[in-house]
């Protein structure tokens, strides 16, 4: 195996102790990450990415807050289409009731502080998982899959689909009313598809509008309490992994 690659990042927050809580975080996340520097404000921030931008040197990830004197990240991050190579955004705020107005800026993630560790380390994942999709100039999400059925090739809208589950050697789609096999990896979807379906778990990926109900069910593993996600309409529920639990909160909360 190669050397993972080091991510560049930029911290923009008008606190100082958040500034230096998230780059402690991020010296501690098994994804190296090289903080190329920290802001108190969007003016100055912006100023250096267009900087950057303009040398073909910017970051991969900004990690944005919300609230800031001035300018709010809001504000900046409406501007980051202006560059030519604008970088992934994650917002990380204490306010959660921001969470539907960032993802309608393309925000990649949405950190709630106080943030954690393993929170952290499922963010720098998509955020590395979209960079070699990037690099390898992936093309933009799909309208619609294509799975075979009985011999001929069915196109599948992506809207209909609830979930994708890994079983076997296989990956089954799951809409509505069908059931479908592919056999494509769920690690090659969650970069083709984007941010319209999050992981679950590490055998699962769910459209974020088919999110109905997360609780802790003992009827999914024998003899284990684990957390589990309904899924609407078809109402079946899907485990959910301990480091998935905070993102797929937050998932619900922003698409209420």
């Amino acid at each position: 195996m190669g050397m993972t690659r080091v991510l560049r990042a930029i911290v923009v927050d008008d606190e100082p102790l958040a500034r230096m809580r998230m780059r402690a975080l991020l010296t501690q996340a098994s994804q190296p990450v090289e903080v190329m520097g920290e802001f108190g404000d969007a003016v100055s921030a912006y100023q250096a990415l267009k900087a950057w931008d303009e040398q073909g040197q910017g970051p991969d990830v900004l990690f944005l807050d919300i609230a800031m004197p001035g300018p709010s990240g809001l504000q900046m991050a409406g501007q980051l289409s202006s560059l030519a190579r604008p970088p992934q955004l994650v917002f990380v705020t204490a306010h959660p009731e921001h969470a539907v107005q960032a993802f309608d800026l393309a925000a990649l993630d949405y950190l709630t502080k106080p943030i954690r560790l393993e929170r952290l380390e499922a963010c720098l994942t998509r955020v590395a998982q979209r960079r070699a999709a990037d690099q390898a100039d992936a093309a933009p999400s799909p309208d619609a899959l294509l799975v075979h059925d009985r011999g001929a090739l069915v196109r599948v809208p992506l809207r209909e689909v609830l979930y994708f589950k890994a079983e076997q050697k296989y990956v089954t789609v799951r809409t509505t009313g069908q059931t479908w096999v592919m056999d494509e990896s769920l690690s090659d979807l969650e970069q083709r598809l984007g941010a319209r379906f999050i992981r679950v778990h590490r055998n699962a990926l769910v459209a974020r509008e088919a999110m109905s109900k997360l609780e802790r069910r003992e009827d999914l593993e024998p003899g284990q309490e684990v957390w589990a996600l309904q899924v609407r309409p078809t109402q079946e529920w899907l485990a959910v992994s301990r480091r998935q639990v905070a993102l797929v909160k937050e998932t619900m909360a922003s698409c209420a």
